[in-house]
């Protein structure tokens, strides 16, 4: 009996795949506990728009990432820092604050987006990379600079 899974089921398939399973097991688990619905027309039907509109809403995602890509990329940030004497910064300038001045500029970015390889410690231009989507990254650049 072939069945659309509605959910991951452990050595069975991912969500939204037609399998093949005996018409028991399909019956008596799949069906009764609301893992799987029978793969008739009416409901191949239904998984077709379901997964239409879930490309529909990604690519209008993807597009609005991109546009705030193309405005991020002409955002630079000062950072003014405490230095030593021989030029080294107290601490670092944090992911939380670089969120906390994109905020102030206008631009709502989750902390955890913001790929820092390095902790920003020193004076001058950083690029920072913003993963605003997996395939949208954008790079800000973020100048450090002794008071």
């Amino acid at each position: 009996m072939k069945v659309i899974l509605l959910q991951d089921v452990k050595k069975q398939g991912k969500k939204d795949e037609i399998i093949e399973v005996s018409e028991g097991y399909a019956n008596n688990f799949l069906i009764k506990n609301g893992l799987a619905l029978p793969a008739n027309e009416g409901n191949k039907k239904q998984l077709n728009k379901q997964l239409e509109q879930r490309k529909q809403d990604e690519d209008a995602l993807i597009k609005s990432c991109e546009e705030l890509k193309g405005k991020l990329e002409h955002v630079n940030l000062e950072f003014f820092v405490k230095t030593g004497n021989d030029g080294r910064i107290f601490g670092n300038v944090s992911s939380k604050q670089i969120v906390d001045e994109l905020k102030n500029n206008g631009y709502n970015v989750d902390k955890k987006k913001i790929m820092l390889d390095l902790p920003i410690d020193s004076l001058g231009v950083h690029n920072v990379k913003i993963e605003l989507h997996k395939k949208v990254i954008a790079e800000i650049k973020v100048s450090v600079k002794a008071r």
